[in-house]
């Protein structure tokens, strides 16, 4: 197992979307709180927009958090850096913007780890994966960086592009049989498991954690983060990183 995705004394705290409770999700200033709360990396949503770039986002709609109409794929990047991606966290983030995913790997410390989740559902993920990598190699964050995705065709890929850059899978209870079983894992080469916590039982984390370590989304309640650190979970990937680091740090549990 890779010593970087995980700890002795707690479990590594990944910071969802950065300290996406009290921050705009997937900007600059939430990747920044998270670093500044102690996190230990932060989790983020890579996509390609229409000109080109990998721009840093969740969803496939740009309504929810920047208020705007239409599909990211179907805008560019010059229409996105105008898009307020703060403002309705609150008025004290009016103006945060979308972030480059080539800014965030520049502009956060270079002690916070990063996994960067390709965000593709279909076979071909627009040049999405060769991008990511260039841009990682480019910033000289490969040590840094961990490449996640529910589609094993992205990690498959991210293998032969970039054999050495660490991979985790995805997966969720509606994912299809063999995903959520993880039955691909030793074809795609995998360092990591990131399920849903609904799917890590104790017997499944002991199997998982023969060969990889096992990160669990979206845990914020700290009676459930202290119950899969006991089942041998190796990471929490959380909305709430101060709240889970306090909670650790007190040996509450």
């Amino acid at each position: 197992m890779d010593p970087r995705f995980s700890r002795a004394d707690r479990p590594l705290i990944w910071a969802h979307r950065g300290a996406s409770h009290d921050a705009p999700e997937n900007t600059l200033a939430a990747f920044l709180l998270a670093a500044h709360q102690g996190a230990d990396g932060v989790e983020l949503d890579a996509q390609r927009c229409a000109s080109g770039e990998v721009v840093v986002f969740h969803d496939t709609s740009l309504a929810r958090t920047a208020g705007a109409p239409g599909l990211l794929e179907e805008a560019s990047w010059a229409q996105l850096r105008q898009l307020d991606a703060g403002v309705r966290k609150g008025q004290q983030w009016a103006g945060e913007r979308i972030p480059l995913l080539a800014a965030v790997l520049a502009e956060t410390p270079r002690s916070l780890l990063v996994n960067i989740e390709l965000k593709c559902e279909r076979p071909d993920d627009r040049g999405l994966t060769a991008e990511v990598v260039r841009l990682v190699r480019d910033a000289g964050a490969e040590e840094r960086v961990l490449l996640s995705s529910f589609n094993p065709l992205c990690l498959a890929l991210a293998r032969s592009l970039a054999p050495a850059l660490p991979r985790a899978l995805l997966f969720e209870p509606d994912s299809g049989f063999l995903l959520r079983h993880a039955a691909a894992a030793p074809l795609l080469d995998l360092t990591a498991m990131h399920p849903a916590h609904e799917l890590a039982s104790e017997a499944a984390v002991a199997r998982w954690r023969r060969r990889y370590t096992v990160a669990c989304w979206t845990v914020d309640d700290p009676a459930l983060a202290h119950a899969l650190w006991a089942r041998g979970v190796s990471g929490l990937i959380t909305n709430r990183p101060a709240a889970l680091l306090g909670e650790f740090a007190s040996g509450r549990g």
